[in-house]
């Protein structure tokens, strides 16, 4: 009973600070986001960053290599393990940052773009810092030490966004966005440090990277097919497109990621953590999928669905009429970003039965779903190419059941049960508001009618149908109080 208790507790806290971490990394990231979108920078700006970003993330994905996940997966990690990876990282990144710094001029080619030559040397110095900390950031989240994550994050997130607003204000454009995203990871991974209680020595022995690397390359696969995936809307458009259409798509990609990554992050944080220490119980681990898969699905859907219907009023009233173009594509990446944080836990969970081959191939076979369908419809437009976008990785959901149902005894039936009722009053709430609202002229009213009109009516449907995830929240929510009042 009191490992029961124990897990609970661990499970809960996890939660709550990652929540902290996420949702005052996304507060700051949208009061600085509208800030430099408002005032200091242009589409074309965002633009030159989004054409180069998937490079940088590639890159830091094969400098992990998947290392940090199979650490956290073993369930046993000895100190020479983290050594192991650490100076693994280190070599790899600096291997990689040289490669990618000659491929430079050909990345400007692609893109018909010259100046994304000295621009792209500057932005992958990034990575080559974060590679000291993959280490560091895998024996905190092994050790539960979320809220020393969230820490980490919160400090790096205002001084790097501190940081890109004075240069955005001092001239230097996309220049400014680039070092922000430098700046985060050097302060992110300086912290790491100081949460951390392991520190590397110079006794170097490959071994256990050759042992982990089975399953930890499958990770990488999937890991780099992930980062396509995220950003295959902007290499395509930026080939067929200019920088301003890259902008006002990554504009709406960016606010929609900032609201789903708030709850894909939190549940991120804990659930492999907690699902691979239940590999052994498989009836008490699918209780607790279950639970998680619930308690992301009654925040995601409202959440995101919500995000979709004041996303008018929003940009607008945020960033000005310059960038009303992003409002369809943010509504229409709202409904998909819904289901994101949903599909990741169902990913989460075939990583966490061992089988990274799952996760690898069904993450490829993603990237060229998504590749087939953006470049069968790009003549059509960028709206029609965001609805692809949507659809398929709405889609794909399932397909991550369908392999998780194999490996839990998951049924389809419940599995609808337990997300349905959720996104049903979501859609019900969102557009009873709307048509409810339509009378009002008024942005800011509206905006804040809306907003909250739909809070009251979903709080009012899960009480009246005695959801009983809104009672868990509720409860731990009144005992955090009474424990800070105490």
């Amino acid at each position: 009973m009191r490992s029961e208790e124990t897990l609970k507790e661990k499970t809960a806290k996890g939660l709550f600070w990652g929540g902290v971490n996420n949702g005052v990394q996304q507060v700051v990231g949208v009061v600085f986001g509208i800030v430099m979108a408002r005032w200091l920078l242009k589409p074309e700006d965002y633009g030159m960053v989004a054409m180069i970003a998937v490079f940088p993330l590639i890159a830091t994905t094969l400098q992990n290599s998947g290392f940090k996940t199979a650490l956290i997966n073993q369930p046993e990690v000895r100190a020479e393990d983290y050594n192991s990876v650490f100076w693994f990282n280190i070599i790899v990144g600096c291997s990689i940052y040289a490669v990618l710094f000659c491929c430079a001029p050909l990345i400007a080619s692609y893109y018909h773009t010259p100046e994304l030559v000295a621009l792209s040397r500057y932005a992958f110095l990034g990575f080559v810092f974060a590679s000291f900390g993959t280490a560091q950031a895998a024996w905190l989240t092994k050790q539960m030490k979320i809220k020393e994550i969230a820490q980490t994050g919160i400090i790096a997130i205002l001084s790097s966004s501190l940081t890109g607003i004075i240069l955005a204000w001092l001239g230097f454009a996309y220049w400014a966005l680039a070092t922000q995203s430098i700046m985060f990871i050097g302060v992110n991974t300086t912290l790491l440090w100081y949460h951390s209680e392991w520190r590397p020595s110079w006794h170097i022995d490959f071994g256990p990277v050759k042992r982990m690397f089975g399953f930890s390359v499958k990770i990488l696969g999937a890991s780099v097919a992930t980062q396509v995936n995220n950003n295959v809307m902007n290499i395509l458009l930026g080939r067929f497109s200019d920088a301003k259409d890259v902008g006002y798509y990554n504009q709406g990609q960016q606010w929609s990621f900032k609201v789903y990554s708030l709850i894909q992050g939190m549940v991120m944080q804990i659930d492999q953590p907690v699902l691979v220490g239940l590999n052994n119980e498989r009836e008490r681990q699918l209780m607790v999928l279950r639970k998680m898969v619930r308690f992301t699905a009654f925040i995601s859907f409202p959440l995101l669905f919500g995000f979709a219907l004041v996303a008018n009023e929003f940009i607008l009233l945020a960033i000005k009429d310059a960038w009303a173009p992003t409002v369809p594509l943010l509504q229409t990446l709202c409904i998909g970003g819904a289901f994101m944080p949903i599909s990741a836990l169902l990913y989460d969970l075939t990583i966490s039965k061992g089988r990274s081959d799952i996760y690898m191939w069904g993450t490829i076979a993603l990237s060229i779903s998504l590749i087939a369908t953006l470049l069968a419809l790009h003549t059509y437009g960028i709206q029609a190419m965001t609805w692809g976008f949507t659809a398929v990785n709405t889609g794909w959901m399932f397909v991550w059941f369908f392999f998780v149902s194999r490996l839990t005894g998951y049924s389809l039936l419940y599995f609808l049960k337990d997300i349905l009722p959720f996104a049903l009053a979501a859609l019900a709430v969102m557009t009873v508001t709307h048509f409810a609202t339509l009378s009002i002229s008024n942005l800011m009213v509206l905006l804040v009618v809306r907003i909250a009109m739909a809070v009251v009516l979903y709080y009012a449907i899960m009480r009246l149908f005695g959801a009983k995830i809104l009672d868990d929240c509720m409860k731990f929510i009144t005992q955090k109080l009474h424990k800070k009042k105490s």
